[in-house]
């Protein structure tokens, strides 16, 4: 049965492709299908629209996060800092380069709980990896400071925040570096697993274009170990369609969240995450607080609605990080937040009357009750 209101919006945002596929055949006419020009033209157009100096396509946005932390030499015994309540692929990136998350709670904002972060501090401690989760932007200038206290780098996972901000400042403009996604879920869809890291520094922009090719200095001399996650071509001929987009793309998200905000504010069982006034939000996720949450989901989904939990199972918690020896309670408010969320669709598409129907489906669930 065709939902009422869809989740994903990706069959919305690509239905006219001409001149994209116009594009592509050149590329195809031309062979230039590594490394070639629409790369390094989409690398120059995301590191304009971010204001730095150096943009770097790679093939994910796990690898966008892993290979600045190979490029500051980290390794097995070091450890990182994050967010307890990140996704997989935050852990994961620090994981495959053979060190080991420290997570530190969040709160509710979604988060790191900045106040929280010197406590997580050992001498194994080699760099910061604050997360941007749901497109809000965590505390940089205060996490900056903590650095700088401490010697530290900061690697900013800023998958979920293209064009974020806090107090007028881009999200992954703060640190050495900063990682983003382009998988199809997120703010800019290029047509397949991509991801971009972006930096100021030259030193690490040198590294950084040898890692992600082998290592390679040029053609014939390879000055490191790398790995083999260079942006496509073909993705950078969508990406260039979509920087020009990528403005108003993250300003009808967040008008489609105002409106959520101001529908879901006279119920008493919801609560909406207080707004930072610093930051701009750019809403990859819209997500509230609600009492009964998972009889809300099945309601929603009942009827139609495409709604999600992100995340049910705090990464902390999952399996593949049994061996950190954490359990329920060591996070609390992470433990909260995954019990209590619920996301709704906020993307450019979604029209008002099917925001409507989201909010009359909330406000029927409690009414009931």
């Amino acid at each position: 049965m065709t939902p009422r209101v869809r989740y994903s919006p990706l069959a919305q945002q690509f239905a006219e492709i001409d001149d994209i596929v116009d594009d592509i055949r050149t590329l195809v006419a031309t062979g230039d299908f590594t490394l070639g020009k629409p790369v390094a033209e989409f690398e120059a157009m995301f590191a304009e629209l971010l204001g730095v100096r150096y943009a770097i396509g790679v093939g994910s946005g796990t690898d966008a996060l892993k290979l600045p932390l190979k490029a500051l030499g980290l390794g097995p015994g070091d450890e990182v800092i994050t967010a307890a309540n990140t996704f997989y692929a935050t852990a994961g990136a620090i994981n495959e380069v053979g060190a080991t998350p420290v997570f530190v709670d969040c709160d509710d904002s979604f988060g790191i709980d900045v106040e929280r972060i010197e406590a997580a501090i050992t001498p194994r401690t080699k760099a910061l990896m604050p997360v941007h989760l749901t497109g809000d932007v965590s505390d940089m200038p205060r996490i900056l400071e903590i650095a700088h206290r401490h010697g530290l780098p900061v690697v900013e996972d800023a998958c979920q925040s293209l064009l974020g901000e806090i107090d007028g400042r881009k999200a992954g403009t703060f640190g050495i570096a900063a990682g983003f996604s382009m998988h199809p879920l997120k703010i800019i869809n290029v047509w397949g697993d991509a991801g971009i890291v972006v930096t100021d520094d030259p030193d690490m922009d040198r590294k950084l274009r040898m890692l992600r090719n082998h290592g390679l200095r040029n053609r014939d001399e390879m000055e490191m170990f790398g790995y083999n996650t260079r942006l496509d071509s073909l993705l950078a001929v969508v990406g260039k369609h979509m920087v020009p987009r990528t403005a108003d793309i993250v300003a009808r998200r967040a008008a489609a969240a105002a409106y959520f905000d101001a529908g879901f504010a006279g119920i008493p069982q919801v609560r909406v995450p207080a707004r930072n006034p610093r930051t701009r939000h750019v809403y990859l996720l819209y997500m509230i607080f609600a009492g009964d949450r998972d009889a809300l989901l099945k309601h929603c989904l009942d009827a139609g609605i495409e709604a999600k939990v992100h995340y049910p199972i705090p990464l902390y918690r999952q399996e593949a990080l049994k061996h950190l020896g954490h359990g329920p309670g060591d996070f609390p408010v992470t433990d909260r937040h995954s019990a209590t969320t619920i996301s709704f669709p906020v993307d450019q598409h979604l029209t008002r009357a099917e925001q409507d129907t989201i909010i009359d489906a909330v406000r029927a669930f409690y009414a009931g009750k």
